[in-house]
C-alpha cells in the first residue's frame, strides 16, 4: 500500500523554496491555494516533517514540482524493485531491449498509420503528422473577467486567441513532465500526438530504453466489461504476456520505471465505467510512478485530477502548421504529384490569407476540420463561394460523424436531446448572443439559455427546477464534449469559432416555422444592413433561405432609404446617373455607375477610387478600361494634383501635372478640348526655373488656373463638381456604399432568385428615387428606367 504521509528530502526542500520564493507567496496564501485550514503543515514541508501524502502532492502542484523529485521515498521504490548493481541494470537494459524487439511490429500496426475522415484510405502517420504545440495555460483555468475578452475580442478581426499564449512544443513538455494530461478541443489533434510519440518510442528516437504500450480507454473498458476485470495492470500483464513476457519480468520493467504507458480518449470510457477506470489509473501511477504516463481527454469533460500529473492542452494550428499540413495532404492524401501538390498548396494558402476568407481561416486551425477545407480545395482549386454547406458538414462532423466514425457514445447526456434539437438550441443560443454583441457569456447565462430551451420540450419537468438545473448542466457538458462551445476562461464561455455563430445566427432566421415569424426575422435582420460585424450572417442567410428574393428586396428598401431623405444626396445620384448615361462603354449601367461614384468622391473618404463595388456588379472592368472612363479617371487624377500644387507647390508636382496633362492630350479626340488642355500646360511654369519663381507663380496664378480647368472639365465632361458633402452624409455615403457592396454579395450566392429579379435589383443599384403617389412605404420610381418596383 501507498504510505500515508510524505515529508521532503533535504534536496527537496531546497528546490521547493526556491520555486516557494519566485512566486513571492506567503505560507498562508499557498496553504488557502491548497485548500488548508492553516499554514501549519506548509510549516512542516518546508521543515522536512512528515504531512498527509494528499497535501504533499497538492503543495508540489501548486509550485509547478514533481512531487516524486521532492520526496524522501524508500529506497526501495515499489514492493517488487530490488536494489540495483550494475550487472542488474545490464540485464533490465537487455529485457527491455528484447521486449521492444518483440512488440516493435505491434506498435507500428497500432500507431504508424492514421484515417483521416472522409479519406477511403489509411495513411502514413510520418507523411501526414505536423509537430503541434500546447499552450502554457490551460484556457478554461484562466482567471479572466468577461469584460477583458469583450476588449480582447474588439482588437482582432477573428479571434486569434494563441496570437496570446505563449506557445510551446508538445514534444518539450513531454520530454520535461514525466506525467501528463493532454487536453484539446475534438479533432485537434491529440490522439495523433499519442501515435506519434508511440511510434518515435518505437524507433528509438524517444525514451529508448522505456517500451510504449499505447491503450485506447474506450477499448479498455469494452474489454474489461466483458471479462469483469478492470484492472489496468492486468490488462498490460495479458498485452505484454502475449509476447511471451512472464509476470516477474513485467513487475520488473514496471518497478523501474521502464513502461511508457498511453492512454488515449479519457473523455470516451462509458459514464458507468468511468469511475472505475480512474480509480485504476490513478492507482498504477501512484504505485509504478517511475514509470512515464501520458493520458489524452477532451477538453471541457475531464472530471477528475491525477496525482503528479501536468494538464496541457494543445494549441490550435498557426500559419506554418497550416501550411505544412496542407502540403503534405495533397500530396499523400491528394495523391499529386510533387510538383503539382506545392503548387496547388501554395495556391491554398494564397487565398487563405485573403480577407475574404478569414472565417476559413478560422476553421483551419483545427486538423480535423483542416482535412474537411483540403478536401474540398482538391475538387475545384478554390474555396466555394457559397460556403453554407461547408460550415453545415462542419457543423456535422463536431456534432455527430467524428463520434460516429470512432464508433464513440456519450450517453452521459441529457438523453432526450437529439441532434436536430441540439442544433436548434445552439441556433437559439447564437442568434441570442450574436445580436447583443456578446460573443462572451457567463455560466449562469448559457445554463439559463438551455433552460428556457428545454423548459419548451414536450419531455420537459417544468415543475421540477432542481431537474431543470440539472439537465441543463448536462446539456452544457454534451455541448462543451462537441466542441462546439469552449471555456475561454473559468466560468466565461463562447463558440468555439465565430463563423459557427454567425452561421447558427442565419440558420435561427431561416428555420422559422411560420411565414410571420421568418419576416419579423427577416425585418430586424435588415436593421443591421449597415453593421460590417452582420455582413457574414447577411450572406449566409440569403445563401440558405429557400425564398431569397423576399430578403434581397428588404435590403434595397433599406439600403435606398439611407440617401432616400437627403436631397442633396438625391441630387448627387441624379448626376451620378446622367454621367453614366452619357459615356460609352460595354459595362452594365450600375457598374458604371459604381465606377464614378468612387471617382468623385472626397479622397478623405476610404472608398475613394475603390473598384470594389464596380468589379462585383461586372467583371469586365479589371480588364482595360473603356475610353470614357479612362480619359475621366485621368482628368480626376490630373485635377487633385492641382489641388495639391496649389497647397504645396514643389518640381515634382509640376512636372507630375504635366506628365498628367500630356496623358489626357494623346488620348483625346476632342480636338477643342485637346487645344484647351495644351494651352493649360503652356501656361505652367517651367521646372527649370527654380522653388521660388515657382511659388510666386502659383501663389498669383494658381487658384485661376485651378478654376479654368475644373471649368474645362465640367463643360466638356460634367465631372469636376465640389460636392460640399458634410461630415454626416459622407458617413451615409459610406455606408450605403458598403450596403450596396453586401447586397451585390448576396445576390451571387442566392440561389433561389429569378433571373427577373436578380435582373430587377441589379439595374436599380446606386440610383435616385421618388415615390410614387401610393402608398409611399410599398413602391418606388427609380429615375433612370422609370420602373415601379413592389419592394414587398
Amino acid at each position: 500500500m501507498a504510505r500515508r504521509s510524505l515529508k521532503a528530502s533535504t534536496l527537496g526542500i531546497e528546490k521547493a523554496k526556491r520555486a516557494f520564493k519566485v512566486r513571492e507567496w506567503t505560507q498562508e496564501y499557498l496553504a488557502s491555494e491548497v485548500g488548508l485550514e492553516t499554514r501549519q503543515p506548509i510549516w512542516k514541508f518546508f521543515t522536512g516533517k512528515p504531512i498527509e501524502r494528499q497535501s504533499f502532492m497538492e503543495i508540489c502542484f501548486q509550485l509547478g514540482l514533481d512531487w516524486q523529485e521532492i520526496a524522501e521515498l524508500p529506497t526501495g521504490g515499489a514492493p517488487t524493485e530490488k536494489k540495483l548493481d550494475s550487472d542488474n541494470c545490464q540485464d533490465i537494459d537487455a529485457l527491455v531491449e528484447m521486449v521492444r524487439k518483440q512488440r516493435s511490429d505491434k506498435i507500428q500496426a497500432q500507431c504508424a498509420t492514421m484515417r483521416l475522415l472522409d479519406i477511403s484510405q489509411p495513411i502514413e502517420l510520418e507523411d501526414i503528422y505536423v509537430d503541434v504545440n500546447i499552450q502554457n495555460n490551460i484556457t478554461s483555468q484562466r482567471w479572466l473577467d468577461i469584460f477583458e475578452l469583450q476588449g480582447f475580442s474588439k482588437e482582432f478581426d477573428r479571434f486569434p486567441w494563441d496570437q496570446c499564449q505563449e506557445l510551446v512544443p508538445a514534444m518539450q513538455a513531454v520530454v520535461t513532465y514525466p506525467k501528463l494530461m493532454v487536453l484539446g478541443k475534438p479533432g485537434s489533434g491529440k490522439t495523433t500526438f499519442l501515435q506519434y510519440i508511440a511510434t518515435q518510442c518505437n524507433q528509438g528516437k524517444f525514451q529508448r530504453d522505456r517500451i510504449p504500450i499505447f491503450l485506447r480507454l474506450k477499448n479498455f473498458a469494452e474489454d474489461a466489461r466483458e471479462i469483469g476485470d478492470f484492472s489496468l495492470l492486468n490488462y498490460i500483464t495479458q498485452e505484454l504476456a502475449y509476447f511471451g513476457i512472464c509476470d516477474q519480468q513485467i513487475q520488473t520493467l514496471l518497478a523501474h520505471g521502464r513502461v511508457l504507458i498511453l492512454l488515449d480518449g479519457l473523455d470516451e470510457i462509458p459514464e458507468e465505467d468511468n469511475a472505475e477506470i480512474v480509480k485504476k489509473i490513478r492507482k498504477l501511477s501512484e504505485e509504478y510512478y517511475k514509470n512515464q504516463f501520458i493520458i489524452t481527454c477532451r477538453i471541457g469533460t475531464q472530471q477528475y485530477r491525477f496525482e503528479g500529473f501536468t494538464d496541457i492542452e494543445i494549441a490550435d494550428f498557426d500559419s506554418s502548421q497550416i501550411e505544412a499540413f496542407v502540403q503534405k495532404w495533397f500530396v499523400k492524401v491528394g495523391r499529386n504529384s510533387t510538383e503539382q501538390a506545392q503548387a496547388k498548396a501554395s495556391q491554398f494558402m494564397q487565398k487563405l490569407q485573403l480577407s475574404e476568407n478569414w472565417h476559413i481561416r478560422e476553421l483551419a486551425v483545427s486538423p480535423l476540420l483542416l482535412n474537411l477545407v483540403c478536401c474540398v480545395f482538391q475538387a475545384c482549386s478554390n474555396f466555394p463561394a457559397r460556403q453554407v454547406e461547408l460550415y453545415k458538414q462542419g457543423l456535422d462532423i463536431l456534432l455527430n460523424r467524428w463520434d460516429q466514425v470512432r464508433s464513440i457514445k456519450r450517453d452521459g447526456i441529457y438523453r432526450d436531446l437529439s441532434l436536430p434539437h441540439k442544433l436548434k438550441l445552439l441556433s437559439q443560443i447564437a442568434a441570442i448572443t450574436f445580436k447583443q454583441e456578446r460573443y462572451f457569456f457567463t455560466k449562469s447565462n448559457v445554463r439559463q439559455y438551455i433552460a428556457d430551451y428545454l423548459r419548451n420540450l414536450p419531455t420537459a419537468q417544468a415543475d421540477d427546477p432542481e431537474v431543470l438545473q440539472l439537465n441543463s448542466e448536462a446539456v452544457l457538458k454534451s455541448l462543451l464534449a462537441h466542441g462546439l462551445l469552449v471555456e475561454r476562461a473559468r466560468g466565461i464561455y463562447s463558440f468555439s469559432h465565430l463563423t459557427f455563430q454567425e452561421y447558427l445566427t442565419a440558420r435561427n432566421i431561416v428555420t422559422s416555422p411560420l411565414p410571420e415569424i421568418l419576416k419579423e426575422k427577416l425585418l430586424d435582420l435588415v436593421s443591421h444592413v449597415t453593421e460590417p460585424r452582420w455582413r457574414k450572417v447577411f450572406l449566409l442567410t440569403a445563401g440558405m433561405l429557400g425564398h431569397a428574393p423576399d430578403l434581397l428586396q428588404l435590403m434595397k428598401q433599406h439600403i435606398d432609404a439611407l440617401v432616400g431623405a437627403d436631397e442633396q444626396l438625391q441630387q448627387f445620384l441624379i448626376w451620378l446617373n446622367q454621367k453614366s448615361l452619357s459615356v460609352q462603354a460595354p459595362y452594365k449601367a450600375a457598374a458604371i455607375r459604381a465606377f464614378y461614384l468612387t471617382l468623385v468622391l472626397p479622397r478623405d473618404l476610404s472608398i475613394t477610387r475603390d473598384l470594389t463595388l464596380s468589379l462585383a456588379i461586372d467583371p469586365k472592368l479589371a480588364g482595360n478600361l473603356a475610353t470614357d472612363l479612362t480619359v475621366d479617371l485621368a482628368l480626376n487624377r490630373t485635377l487633385s494634383l492641382s489641388v495639391a500644387l496649389a497647397a504645396e507647390p514643389t518640381l515634382d508636382r509640376v512636372l507630375a501635372l504635366s506628365f498628367a496633362l500630356t496623358y489626357d492630350i494623346d488620348i483625346f479626340c476632342d480636338c477643342e478640348f485637346e487645344q484647351s488642355l495644351q494651352q493649360l500646360k503652356k501656361q505652367l511654369p517651367a521646372p527649370d526655373q527654380g522653388r521660388e519663381r515657382l511659388k510666386k507663380w502659383w501663389n498669383a496664378n494658381g487658384q485661376t488656373w485651378v478654376e479654368t480647368l475644373r471649368s474645362l472639365m465640367l463643360r466638356c465632361r460634367n465631372i469636376g463638381h465640389q460636392w460640399q458633402f458634410s461630415e454626416q452624409q459622407k458617413e451615409v455615403l459610406k455606408q450605403y456604399y458598403a450596403a450596396n457592396q453586401l447586397l451585390v454579395d448576396c445576390l451571387k450566392v442566392a440561389c433561389e432568385v429569378t433571373p427577373t429579379v436578380r435582373e430587377q435589383i441589379s439595374e436599380t443599384l446606386l440610383l435616385p428615387i421618388t415615390r410614387t403617389s401610393g402608398d409611399a412605404s410599398d413602391t418606388r420610381v427609380y429615375l433612370a428606367t422609370g420602373n415601379v418596383v413592389k419592394l414587398w
